[in-house]
């Protein structure tokens, strides 16, 4: 990208996104935290292979998680991987495997950072067998540092598999692991019931409470990201998929644990319906300007996963509690 330029480009186009050294930035469906003046952009590095279905795919890591900075959102410098993966094979982060949506907040009690992800153990496949449907958890006492690896675990009960998940950290400091709960041990038999569920964390963040919330209407949603905006959470979502684009559906509460309001499309002129080719990942808010937030996205490139584009898109609300997303080829804070 150009120094004062956030560059999408057209709907169906790959676009590199390079760091400062001139290499491909690789954080796939990751977030972006805010500590001390710079940005951290965060994502797992996924490897330069087509997707084949076997778990050697582009689709897993053999690298981890890794982390970008920035002070103006426009130029990022390569920070370094922070969740390595193993080259041990008794080790659970042997690769390939998938830290698969990772996201970060910060404890201020602990003064920690904690990192949950959909956790799927060596060779990276979806599956129904322990290690391959968890949440993961880690934590470090700096944002860029080298997380630690505490283990996995499924929120609510053993029977409740873990697919898509985010974090949201709510204003009074409480945190809440959002996922697509999968139950039935298949991917299409008449017991399949997939729902996007809430379970709050723990005071330290390192754990699930027993409080949770299965929201109704975001039944066979996957890929949440959440904002607070003037009284509503707001959550984007996408269809269950695979790597195929579908059509985006956004809901909205005054209470996380519901009732949640299915307000429809959020994209504005997405002719095909499809998210503008690509699926959400994260919410965050530009630091020093008000109401102004970007909805990061990504364009999956299965022939080629090192070339998936980032599409980052600002986000309008409207008077009566509604909000929504205009494509743009590019552009800038300004």
């Amino acid at each position: 990208m150009e120094s004062n330029m956030i560059r999408n480009g057209s709907w169906n186009e790959f676009i590199d996104w390079h760091d400062t050294n001139g290499d491909i930035i690789n954080a796939s469906d990751g977030g972006m935290i805010y500590v001390d003046g710079v940005y951290h952009w965060y994502g797992m590095a996924l490897r330069p292979l087509p997707f084949n279905g076997k778990g050697k795919g582009g689709q897993t890591t053999t690298c981890g998680v890794v982390m970008y900075a920035s002070k103006d959102l426009y130029q990022w410098e390569y920070e370094g991987v922070i969740l390595p993966c193993s080259s041990d094979p008794k080790d659970p982060l042997y690769g390939p495997m998938r830290f698969e949506r990772p996201k970060i907040i910060y404890n201020r009690q602990t003064k920690q950072y904690v990192l949950w992800c959909h956790y799927i153990k060596y060779p990276g496949d979806h599956g129904f067998t322990d290690g391959t449907a968890e949440a993961g958890a880690a934590v470090c006492d700096t944002v860029n540092g080298t997380y630690q690896w505490l283990g996995h675990t499924r929120p609510i009960d053993e029977k409740g598999y873990v697919r898509d998940c985010t974090l949201f950290q709510d204003r009074d400091g409480s945190a809440y692991f959002v996922y697509d709960r999968q139950t039935g041990d298949s991917w299409d038999g008449d017991d399949v019931d997939r729902c996007l569920h809430i379970v709050k964390l723990s005071e330290d963040y390192t754990e699930f409470t027993s409080e949770y919330y299965r929201i109704e209407e975001a039944y066979w949603r996957e890929a949440a990201a959440l904002v607070y905006h003037d009284g509503y959470y707001f959550m984007i979502t996408s269809d269950l998929t695979s790597w195929d684009f579908n059509q985006a559906k956004y809901f909205r509460a005054q209470n996380l644990f519901g009732p949640w309001e299915d307000m429809g499309d959020p994209c504005v002129g997405d002719d095909d319906h499809l998210t503008f080719h690509s699926q959400g990942t994260y919410i965050f808010k530009v630091e020093g300007k008000e109401d102004q937030y970007i909805f990061m996205a990504e364009r999956h490139n299965v022939e080629n996963f090192l070339k998936c584009s980032y599409i980052w898109l600002p986000i309008e609300f409207g008077a009566d509690h509604t909000l929504q997303l205009s494509y743009q080829k590019e552009w800038n804070l300004e």
